[in-house]
């Protein structure tokens, strides 16, 4: 009977043994499984690691880029306000301009209303000129009568030639300074003409410039909103890596419990 019961006792042993050994098998198949996992973690992890890099180096490159196109901008910020003192200083000369060439309307005008009086002037004295003429032919037939007279009427005469002479040159001087006024009337015209279209290019400078303002404007927000999601995914791909690490130290609090069960079965 106590040989039978040691019997029993063995296949009772043997048969927890088994199950034991069954259990090992199994914790061993999960154990590499789980060693299998891990290096495909650790792999990932790698993978992630130099994706995180390259990720960096890529987001340095574009924060350069950023700088570089901020340097452009603000570059072109201070063109722009060139632009805008050049276009304000060019409306103000076409301004001096505008008013110069007014001014020098109202003394064409002036002078020729000047030149109409003049005109009338000189008909008036060549009208003088035959009242004396005809005069002259008068005290001509009343010389021999008359010494005194014709002398007298003689100093007339040459009177009024010179003033005739001196009103022929100062119409001449009025004739020549019409035409110099006419001449600088031309100029300034010309000179207007030339600004107008400087002016015009200026506009047309400054909408280029604001066009290309206005698209390197939205390349930078582009850029910026490409930033954020590129820092929003590294912060993803660092929270997952983190949530590996931990379940990596799971495993290996597991494995550590298991390792201390499997030893213990061993002692048994």
């Amino acid at each position: 009977s106590t040989i039978q019961k040691q019997r029993q006792e063995l296949q009772l042993l043997s048969a927890e043994l088994k199950d034991r050994d069954k259990e090992l098998n199994d914790m061993v198949a999960v154990h590499q499984r789980e060693l299998l996992a891990w290096e495909d973690d650790r792999q990932k992890r790698l993978t992630l690691a130099e994706r995180c890099n390259l990720l960096n180096n890529e987001l340095n490159k574009r924060n350069d880029i950023i700088k570089s196109l901020t340097k452009r901008l603000k570059f072109l910020e201070s063109q722009q306000n060139d632009s805008r003192a050049t276009f304000e200083y060019t409306q103000q000369k076409f301004k001096e301009l505008a008013q110069k060439v007014t001014d020098v309307t109202v003394h064409c005008q002036a002078l020729e209303e000047k030149n109409r009086s003049l005109h009338c002037s000189v008909l008036e004295l060549s009208a003088k000129t035959g009242q004396l003429q005809a005069r002259e032919q008068e005290l001509l037939t009343m010389l021999k009568l008359k010494d005194e007279v014709i002398l007298e009427t003689t100093d007339h005469i040459i009177e009024f030639t010179s003033k005739f002479r001196k009103l022929e040159s100062a119409l001449r001087a009025a004739k020549t300074e019409e035409f110099s006024l006419n001449k600088e009337k031309q100029d300034l015209k010309l000179r207007l003409k030339e600004l107008t279209l400087e002016t015009n290019k200026l506009k047309d400078d400054l909408c280029e410039k604001i066009k290309e303002n206005n698209k390197q404007q939205e390349e930078i927000i582009h850029l910026r909103q490409e930033n954020a999601c590129l820092r929003n995914e590294l912060a993803l791909s660092v929270e997952k890596s983190k949530r590996k690490d931990q379940l990596l130290q799971f495993a290996r609090s597991k494995q550590a419990r298991t390792d201390t069960e499997l030893s213990s079965l061993r002692q048994v």
